[in-house]
């Protein structure tokens, strides 16, 4: 069983790799990046690391060449990354691979107000009619990235958030990771989709207390709306104002609760349950808890 890794290179996809690589023999994970060299750890240990760029679809083909299953990771750029999917999808498909299971996000319905859930659904909806077997991943938001948050927070005392009284079930990337080997090494995946998410469902206040408590400051949650939040990234973040709308959206989704539920698919898919959001930030961010 031949497994195919896209964006290799990237956080989450480097921790698929490890995780694959304990489970099937490294002649069997093929790896498609576009900087080859930043996965030579992978190739010293016998994994095929080939060039491919969603972005130039002719490289796909013999990239994707021997696989017969395969991880989508989404690609990072808004707007850009559904014909790339589709690229990757069409040359799947032209490469004689049977099965894709796809990183996706939880809720990704059309009313949901999330600036990426578009694109996820855009692409859902395209594996589904690709002729290939499918499932579909879809992840939480992930613990890791509340570690720049809370360390602004401790800095200055206040959290602000568009959040409102929404919730987040925050998930490790580790966790995914875990979650996408079991279902690309695994059986009777097919035609599923699993909401990847923590073990709760947290809040701005929540949150809050967390750095607190990790972080020993006392931390003062301040709710804004989304024009006041995305003037405050742009002025004392220094964001680039499109990109600080286009995340603002996340506050909206969370406050409409698209990102609440929680899922025990993690625990079912693993065998282990998921980390905590505390767990990940003390792991992410000791210094905090020092």
């Amino acid at each position: 069983m031949s497994i195919v890794v896209t964006g290799a290179s990237g956080q989450l996809a480097r921790l698929v790799a490890h995780e694959l690589l304990e489970r099937i023999d490294p002649s069997d994970l093929i790896l498609v990046t576009r900087t080859p060299d930043a996965l030579g750890e992978f190739a010293e240990r016998g994994a095929s690391v080939r060039h491919g760029d969603f972005a130039q679809p002719e490289s796909l083909p013999e990239a994707f060449a021997g696989g017969e299953r395969m991880l989508l990771v989404s690609a990072a750029i808004f707007g850009a990354r559904v014909p790339e999917h589709y690229a990757a999808i069409d040359a799947a498909v032209a490469a004689g691979l049977r099965f894709a299971a796809y990183t996706s996000i939880v809720n990704p319905s059309d009313t949901n107000p999330g600036a990426a859930a578009a694109d996820h659904r855009a692409t859902e909806e395209y594996l589904r009619v690709s002729g290939l077997e499918w499932t579909l991943l879809r992840n939480c938001i992930y613990s890791e990235m509340q570690a720049a948050p809370a360390a602004g927070a401790l800095a200055t005392g206040q959290l602000m958030t568009n959040h409102g009284d929404g919730r987040t079930a925050y998930v490790s990337r580790a966790d995914c990771a875990a979650a996408a080997a079991a279902v690309l090494t695994g059986e009777g995946h097919e035609g599923k989709a699993y909401d990847i998410t923590g073990p709760e469902a947290l809040s701005a206040h929540d949150l809050a207390a967390l750095y607190a408590e990790i972080g020993g400051k006392p931390v003062e949650v301040v709710s804004v709306d989304d024009e006041t939040w995305v003037t405050a990234m742009v002025e004392h973040v220094g964001l680039p104002d499109q990109l600080a709308r286009l995340l603002s959206t996340f506050g909206l989704a969370a406050r409409q609760w698209y990102a609440a539920p929680v899922s025990d698919a993690v625990e079912k898919l693993t065998g282990r349950p998921p980390r905590t959001t505390r767990e990940v930030l003390e792991a992410e961010i000791p210094a905090l808890a020092g």
